[in-house]
This record gives structure tokens, sequence and C-alpha cells, in this order.
């Protein structure tokens, strides 16, 4: 027996959910969980079925490309363990939380190798016994440093980029490389406090919540579709230095929060929004 989940989205049409699950019965796949969605304002409907039983894929998806309306997109994910790659600078508590949820099993990951600017976080990395690599920006322009970034994370093979308070803007060349697979932590509830220091941005502005965002990595700064977001209260006593020393309790847990639903499978991309199921 095994355990697979069907990913589907498609035009909506009426008896999509019988039809798909009776092609699940037809192969003889138990439906542990469903959930379905339909967006009215596009006409998409979204489904995600984890199933149980003996899978043969290929007719299984042949069946499914039958009933399912020109357009749609489906896709059989196994079990299998996920694979990352952590990209950091200096900043800590963002990188340490998945390390410890990955350790504890909180996150069900494979956390292949950790890649950082600075060597700052080489010690902490080892102590999970988890590789290290130290590729320095310095001396080099944006797209030779990249291209030595590429360099070692290729050999992973990740199946999803993390971003765990890396600070340098990436170019568009290094996001084509994984589209729809980088995931950034942003400091700051968006649409509001893009770009740089958006912790001052926010005491300039005299703010009353302060929060984070999780999101995909897009050509566009801080504006691709967003996995999670999270506020906390603030109040005319807090300085810009206290926003952020309570907002790198909620990257954290936002960062984690969002990279969970992430490796369940949980997350449709559509446009520049997402589906959470």
């Amino acid at each position: 027996m095994e355990r697979k989940t069907l990913l589907t989205y498609c035009p909506d049409a009426k008896g999509l959910i019988a039809q798909i699950t009776n092609i699940c019965y037809k192969h003889q796949l138990n439906i542990i969980l469903n959930r379905e969605f339909v967006d009215h304002d596009s006409g998409q409907f979204f489904m995600r079925t984890e199933l149980e039983g003996y899978f043969n894929d290929h007719t299984f998806l042949l069946d499914i490309d039958r009933t399912l309306p020109q357009g749609s997109y489906r896709k059989l994910v196994d079990s299998r363990r996920k694979r990352i790659v952590i990209m950091v600078t200096k900043e800590s508590h963002c990188l340490g939380d998945i390390l410890m949820k990955a350790f504890d099993g909180s996150l069900d990951v494979d956390i292949a190798a950790v890649v950082g600017n600075y060597d700052t976080l080489q010690a902490l990395t080892e102590k999970f016994d988890i590789p290290y690599h130290h590729v320095s920006h310095e001396g080099l322009s944006r797209e030779e440093h990249e291209q030595a970034m590429l360099s070692v994370i290729s050999q992973y093979e990740p199946d999803y980029i993390i971003l765990a308070k890396y600070m340098r803007v990436l170019t568009e060349n290094f996001v084509a490389q994984f589209p729809a697979r980088i995931i950034n932590i942003h400091h700051s509830f968006l649409p509001a406090f893009i770009g740089a220091r958006p912790y001052h941005q926010a005491w300039v502005r005299g703010v009353k919540i302060i929060g984070a965002t999780a999101h995909f990595v897009t050509n566009d700064l801080d504006e691709g579709p967003i996995i999670g977001q999270h506020v906390i209260p603030v109040d005319h006593t807090f300085s810009a230095e206290d926003m952020a020393k309570s907002g790198r309790d909620v990257e954290k847990q936002v960062l984690s929060k969002a990279l969970g639903m992430v490796l369940e499978d949980r997350v449709f991309v559509w446009g520049n929004k997402t589906v959470i199921l």
C-alpha cells in the first residue's frame, strides 16, 4: 500500500468531484482526505485528494486526463520526504527554527545543505550535521556570485530553495532556475513596507501592528504569491529596534508554517495568488 496525493486544478464544470472520485474508486484507491475550492471570479476549480492503495500511475492519470476539461493540470505526488537548500546571510533566527523543527520532526524535510554569503552561521548549521557552504560575494558581480551559488546548490537537486533571511536580491536568471520553488520570508506584512528597513519604515509611520509574510519569489521584488502571513500588536512605546526584535519571532513562525504547507503539497499557485487546501 502506498500513499499519494492527487493535485488538480482546471476550469470549473459540473460533476468534477464525482468524476474524479469515481476514477479513484475504479482504481480501488481509498480516499483519506479530500478538499476542494472553486474561485468563482476566475472559474477555476482546485482539488487536493490524499489517496491510499496500489497505484498504476500511468493508467490512473490517463483516466483522470480523459475526465478533466481542456486546460487542466493534474499531478500525482508521492509521499517521499522533500529536499531543501537554505540560503542565509547573518541572521540566525529563521535558520535555527527550521533546523530545530527538522531535527525534532516538526517539519518532515531533508535539509540537504545551507549556503551563505558569510560564514557567520556555519557553526550553528554544523551542530546539526548539515553541510554548510560559504560562498562569499566579495569581489564578485551579482551574476558571478549567483553562478557560484548555483554551482553549489545544483549538486543537491533541491525541491525548494528557502531564503531564511538571505539579504540579497536575486536576479531573473537565478529565479528562472526554480520557478515557484523559492520561498522567502519578508519582515513586513506585505504589501506594506516592501524593500529594505521595513521596521524602520513602520516605526516612522507609527503603525499599530507589525507582521511577516512568506511568499514565493518572482522577478517582482517582494510581490510574489503569498503563502502565509501573521501580525502582532505594537504601540507608541516601541522603538524601531523593539519592533525588529518582536518581528523576528513572527518571521520564524510564519516561515516554518508556510514551509510546512508547501512540503505537504497543500499550496496551489494560481497567477500571483495561492490557494491552500
